[in-house]
């Protein structure tokens, strides 16, 4: 039987159980200097040494993030409508309402020009996702928010060492977010760390995740306990190490589908821009979008190959988002035409050369199947 070939996996070794051994043993398993120490290596490998501040979630990251920068009710944040629900829950969370754009076909992040158009009296920011690890297009982003005194916030989950004109994501907006759930390139078992652009915005990030204090029994605010232990961030420590070889697998596993597949789009990556690959996203020619279900339940059922549809359903018709301003009925067609053809195949550093061959193999005698 064909092993199966999982769209995700996690890797976990010695050097991590080791780490995680020597935290149990410490007596310290809290938040503690581990979690400094990991705060001090992120900030230095990945964000250009921008302070940061490690959470216990990417959602909870955003959610501090956003009430750290003075969002709240009545202000409304532009995100887009085509990604992972927790963008409009953070901006929902605080009690600001999220307007959701169009993407941009090619990279699947906001639109600069969509966005626009939706600024209005209260609009405060703009948040755009760096979408399965390629950059969203900071620049013209940028330009919008200054023309109309708007900040800018980014939420980097799924783009660890991503960059876009030499410039690493998580150094262009006023706060950060990197998830460090376990499918994401880099994990500490679970948690989240955001990088800031102030000393103001880390000391309120910092007093939200803690009950509100800095001090023991000194509360300032109303905070959260939303902190990192130091278990987990003796898990990032390890991973932030090997990050950097695994981003490089990664992009070398993209190279050769990129060179090989057939009868789908292969995904497009921007001038200047560093994709890091998250995920490796294809999309379906419209005349197959239909099929996707049996060309995927084909792919894992006759060749053994995982796959993920991220996202199947637009962010602002999800029944959650009613509730909140959402609006369901906003005519978003770039959006809608990639929750139809959309799909991931598996581009993770564990991946095998005959891995990568039977992947191609199958996606090219599916789709050209279903065309038939």
């Amino acid at each position: 039987m064909t092993d199966f070939i999982p769209p995700a996996k996690p890797i976990i070794g010695d050097e991590e159980r080791a780490a995680v051994d020597r935290v149990l043993r410490s007596g310290m398993v809290a938040q503690g200097p581990e979690v400094a120490a990991f705060e001090e290596e992120f900030a230095r490998e990945l964000v250009q040494g921008r302070d940061c501040v490690a959470v216990n979630s990417g959602t909870s990251g955003l959610h501090l993030g956003l009430l750290a920068a003075g969002i709240g009710p009545g202000d409304e944040v532009i995100v887009p409508a085509f990604t992972f629900a927790a963008t409009g829950n953070s901006v929902a969370l605080t009690g600001a309402t999220p307007v959701f754009a169009d993407i941009d076909p090619e990279t699947y992040t906001l639109d600069p020009a969509h966005v626009e158009s939706l600024v209005g009296a209260r609009t405060k920011a703009i948040m755009p996702v760096h979408l399965y690890g390629h950059p969203a297009r900071m620049d013209e982003l940028a330009a919008i928010a200054q023309k109309h005194s708007l900040l800018v916030f980014e939420d980097a989950a799924q783009a660890h060492g991503a960059k876009l004109g030499g410039r690493s994501v998580g150094t262009f907006g006023t706060f950060a977010m990197f998830s460090l759930y376990p499918t994401k390139n880099m994990t500490s078992g679970e948690g989240g760390m955001v990088s800031v652009d102030s000393e103001e915005m880390r000391r309120r990030m910092r007093l939200l995740r803690n009950q509100g204090m800095e001090t023991q029994y000194q509360n300032e605010l109303i905070g959260f306990n939303n902190r990192m232990t130091d278990i987990h961030a003796a898990i990032g420590r390890v991973q932030l190490t090997k990050v950097a070889g695994w981003t490089a697998q990664r992009q070398a596993n993209a190279a050769f589908l990129d060179a090989n597949l057939q009868h789908v789009r292969t995904p497009v990556v921007l001038d200047g821009a560093e994709h890091v690959y998250h995920q490796y996203t294809v999309a379906l020619p419209e005349a197959l979008a239909p099929a996707r279900a049996s060309i995927l339940a084909r792919l894992k059922d006759e060749f053994g190959i995982g796959t993920g549809v991220y996202y199947p359903v637009p962010t602002n018709e999800l029944p959650s988002f009613a509730r909140t301003g959402g609006d369901s009925a906003v005519d978003l067609p770039n959006t809608r035409a990639a929750t139809a053809s959309v799909f991931s195949l598996p581009v993770h550093p564990s991946l095998s050369p005959a891995d990568l061959e039977r992947i191609v193999e199958a996606v090219n005698t599916v789709t050209a199947e279903a065309g038939a």
